[in-house]
């Protein structure tokens, strides 16, 4: 008995009341999520560090004091929930991990929208007491809604240049476009607006670029704002299906 109550007084010793389970994280974390439709700053600062760094989905690397301030009611019309969803941890010590999904639903006057993201955060014990002291957040990439065809196909048709000998074809098969670069497999360019489409799966956009007379002579392929371009410098021998 004296060498346990030894052990309890002993300073950094473990006390049962001072570990944390993973439910108790996740408890905690819903609750720092419920607050932020209300913009209840509360849990926030609570649960965070007063030394903790963040860095959100929009490549932000905040403060404690930049975030907390960033926890603001959502405006008149918009309404909101986040839920935790596929959480994992490893707790050892005085440190806890935990990464979950958030999945976010938002209203705007009568819109509903949508967005999933994930999160890892690193909690330590200091003085008996777990907070935060590190967060990344990063958000699921989502194709975007497929529009309708409204150009010609055959204007899209073609051979596109990067540089000589870099080239990648373009053909059309029973009313859909497709990709193609050397012997990889062909991709299908689903159409979002215009002359803009997209690659299932794939960040980006594909741009086809029309010069003098209307005519297409480039592909632009943007990913993260910044563009690859393709010239045109020819039409594509092997058209396949019939062409819209």
């Amino acid at each position: 008995m004296v060498v346990l109550g030894l052990l309890l007084l002993t300073p950094g010793a473990t006390r049962a009341d001072d570990q944390i389970t993973q439910e108790e994280l996740v408890r905690r974390t819903q609750e720092l999520y419920d607050a932020v439709a209300t913009g209840d700053q509360g849990p926030w600062k609570k649960y965070f560090a007063d030394d903790c760094m963040y860095f959100d989905e929009k490549g932000r690397n905040m403060n404690k004091t930049a975030l907390v301030a960033d926890v603001t009611p959502l405006p008149t019309g918009y309404s909101g929930t986040i839920k935790i969803a596929k959480a994992q941890s490893h707790i050892e010590g005085d440190i806890a991990i935990l990464s979950f999904d958030t999945d976010e639903t938002e209203t705007i006057f009568g819109q509903n929208l949508t967005a999933r993201y994930h999160e890892t955060d690193t909690w330590m014990r200091r003085n008996g007491e777990w907070q935060i002291v590190a967060g990344q957040v990063l958000r699921y990439y989502e194709d975007p809604a497929p529009g309708k065809m409204t150009g010609n196909l055959t204007a899209y048709v073609g051979t596109y240049e990067l540089a000589p000998g870099n080239q990648l074809t373009v053909t059309s098969e029973n009313g859909k476009l497709y990709r193609q670069r050397g012997m990889r497999p062909k991709e299908e360019l689903i159409p979002e607006a215009g002359d803009i489409f997209f690659r299932k799966g794939v960040e980006g956009r594909i741009l086809f670029y029309r010069g003098e007379g209307g005519k297409i002579d480039m592909l632009i392929d943007r990913r993260n704002n910044e563009d690859v371009v393709w010239k045109k410098v020819g039409l594509h021998i092997k058209e396949l299906g019939k062409h819209d």
